[in-house]
């Protein structure tokens, strides 16, 4: 696609701080109600369906994958960790390539290299083959996350930032539910291989709907590719105390909610409860909560300020956990409604101000954010796994609330340090 199609410039290094746009330019900037906001607000949010939908399709699975292929939990994990380590490792190149080419290009060649692994991905002959197979897609996927919120942080006006991410956030909300409720009913009737070719189908007109829609952006401008220039871009986010608290915290929530959704769909089929496999798969019709959750995300962080948000969707989080541990399935089920609203809310609240705090190279500050965060589901999803082998629902529950408590620790440090840079700054404007 040529520069004239992406809304690119002529290059400019990729560590250059974006412009600041005077009064002028910043009226072309989207903003809730104003002309291209709906078009790019859907666009993004079917990119957030596709995006989780693929990512996650074989969770619900994992039962049918284990006893097709005859192998444990922590095996068939990895159809989930491939997918998500596959992004992970993947999403810092791409949005280096999307600093060059375009945030648009980068995720509509994302989307369509994904949905073409994902129409593959029913007839793979054996357990290795679905891995391979799904860290590819998961690899195809990284171009979306972080060209997404640098999209966004570039065309939508600041004040109305955390409310677009959050609705990018809550289609990922809502592609992991449908994914997961999807492929239940239909593996219950026809088996797991057509009902993740149900999936692949979705994602199809997801991407078609995902171009058609997008507005071509006006305030990107080109990059370089060459690696010294994205190395300094990345020491630069490194060396940012806030980001590095802000990844830490993608990661570790992610933990927890990799951990869990791996693992429900063994416990809900096996005693005490043994449902089948449709309404197990329905369970993750509460991933409804995280879409609102995310999307008021805004409000909370207006109300509470970012850590206060992140102390209540840590605590909101941990007391789900808990309530899991009951024997009830309606407090099971309480318990993953918490667990998804909080995880949502955090989410959204730390992955916006990683897109605010990110002075230049918004894209590569957004992959960080991004490449953590998937390394935390791939964490949760085996260690969890792992935990729940050893000692079952117990074990995994143990690993989500220590990755919460790390969660409250780091944003217990970035408060005293805010009041530490506070006073410090009330000494010297006293001198």
């Amino acid at each position: 696609m040529s520069p004239a199609s992406t809304g690119a410039s002529t290059t400019v290094d990729a560590a250059t701080p974006v412009p600041s746009v005077d009064a002028t330019d910043s009226d072309t900037r989207m903003t809730p109600g104003g002309p291209g906001y709906r078009r790019m607000s859907l666009a993004l949010f079917l990119a957030g369906v596709a995006t989780f939908a693929l990512l996650y399709s074989t969770q619900a699975l994992l039962p049918l994958i284990s006893g097709e292929f005859g192998v444990e939990a922590s095996e068939a994990s990895w159809t989930v960790a491939a997918a998500t380590g596959g992004l992970a490792l993947f999403v810092l190149p791409m949005s280096a390539l999307s600093e060059r080419y375009g945030r648009r290009t980068v995720m509509t060649a994302s989307l369509a290299v994904a949905v073409a692994v994902g129409l593959l991905v029913p007839f793979a002959p054996s357990i290795g083959a679905l891995v391979v197979l799904r860290a590819v897609q998961g690899a195809a996927l990284a171009g979306l996350p972080a060209s997404a919120q640098a999209y966004l942080a570039e065309e939508v006006r600041p004040k109305a930032l955390i409310t677009a991410i959050g609705l990018f956030v809550a289609g990922n909300s809502v592609g992991g539910m449908s994914g997961r409720v999807i492929t239940g009913w239909v593996a219950q009737e026809w088996g797991w291989r057509v009902a993740v070719g149900v999936i692949g189908v979705i994602a199809v007109g997801c991407a078609v709907a995902f171009r058609l829609l997008l507005p071509a952006p006006r305030h990107f401008k080109a990059g370089s590719l060459r690696p010294r220039v994205l190395l300094g871009t990345v020491r630069d986010h490194l060396a940012n105390p806030l980001l590095r608290r802000l990844y830490a915290i993608g990661a570790l929530f992610m933990t927890v909610f990799g951990g869990v959704y791996t693992v429900i769909g063994y416990r809900l089929t096996e005693a005490p409860f043994g449902l089948p496999q449709g309404i197990a798969g329905s369970i993750f019709l509460v991933y409804l909560v995280g879409t609102v959750s995310a999307s008021v995300a805004g409000r909370l962080v207006g109300r509470l300020g970012r850590r206060g948000a992140l102390y209540l969707a840590g605590g909101t989080t941990a007391a789900g956990l808990l309530l899991s541990l009951a024997p009830a399935l309606p407090l099971v089920l309480l318990g993953l409604v918490l667990i998804t609203a909080g995880f949502f809310a955090g989410h959204a609240v730390a992955s916006s101000a990683v897109s605010k705090t990110a002075a230049h190279g918004r894209a590569q500050a957004s992959a960080l954010y991004q490449s953590m965060y998937y390394i935390g589901s791939s964490a949760g999803s085996t260690v969890g796994a792992l935990a729940f082998h050893a000692d079952g629902w117990a074990g995994t529950v143990s690993v989500g609330l220590l990755a919460v408590l790390g969660v409250v620790t780091i944003t217990v440090l970035g408060t005293r340090a805010a009041r530490v840079a506070a006073r410090s700054s009330l000494v010297a404007n006293a001198h």
